[in-house]
């Protein structure tokens, strides 16, 4: 069987005008933004100089550190990524719930729990770690309210789209025969959201995991706490070597996270 074949069309004159408009904002972009961000060239050229100097300074970490400076803290920050997520369970389900217009037909629902999902989304975790901070004062307890607050807009929005894609004939079944609303839910759409609900919560925590790292620079507590001490004091081996253990967490928890992926789902 012959392979068709392709025609080649020349682009109408108003695409290419089209075209061109996009080369040409994109170009302006690009000169507006050089501009504004000020660089200095003298920086510039030295800072292949400045990396270097700074790597000799990191290296070798200060692995005696460890056990007086940096555990403790690590033990804290999983500490805070795990009781935030679980936090976000609780938050975030009953607001997917109340987005998915299947299951709460009033519109003015619907647009309150999507806006606070909006909200958490839009504001940043370290934004919300200030916040904390402000609230509840230095320490892990603004960690973990931060984290949770800034999960519930992830985790709210895929699982309520989950709730939304979930085939309606077990639940009209269920309807049907007059089964109660908790009924509806257990039997009904948990079946066919669990695999999607585990994947989310499951991928939530390795990020909050990841976030809750930076979360102290902010004293929010944490390992973040530890570095923001040694960037403040310059010990550059402390430096590298919380960096070094930052690192391995989060292969760590990429591994754990696929393993237990593997065995629920």
């Amino acid at each position: 069987m012959s392979a068709p074949t392709r025609t080649f069309q020349r682009f109408t004159r108003g695409r290419r005008l089209l075209r061109f408009a996009v080369y040409l904002l994109s170009l302006a972009a690009v000169v507006v933004s050089l501009r504004t961000v000020a660089i200095i060239p003298e920086f510039l050229a030295d800072a292949p100089h400045q990396m270097l100097d700074l790597l000799t300074r990191m290296w070798p970490p200060d692995a005696g550190h460890y056990a007086k400076g940096v555990h403790q803290a690590l033990i804290e920050t999983l500490h805070v990524a795990t009781l935030g997520t679980l936090g976000t369970v609780f938050l975030a389900v009953p607001t997917a719930l109340l987005a998915t217009r299947r299951i709460v037909p009033w519109r003015i629902l619907n647009r309150l729990a999507q806006l606070i999902l909006v909200s958490s989304r839009s504001v940043n975790t370290l934004v919300w770690a200030l916040l904390c901070v402000a609230v509840f004062g230095p320490g892990a307890v603004a960690g973990t309210v931060a984290i949770a607050l800034r999960s519930i807009g992830f985790v709210g929005k895929l699982l309520s789209e989950a709730l939304a894609e979930t085939d309606t004939g077990p639940i009209e079944a269920l309807r049907a025969i007059g089964a109660p609303w908790p009924s509806v839910l257990a039997k009904g759409y948990w079946p066919q959201v669990q695999p999607a609900f585990w994947g989310i919560i499951l991928f939530r925590w390795d990020i909050n995991v990841r976030e809750s790292a930076v979360l102290g620079l902010v004293g929010a507590g944490g390992i973040g706490m530890a570095l923001d001490t040694a960037l403040n004091l310059f010990y550059w081996d402390r430096v590298s070597l919380i960096l070094a253990t930052i690192f391995a967490v989060v292969v760590l928890m990429e591994l754990l996270v696929t393993v237990i992926r593997r065995r629920i789902l």
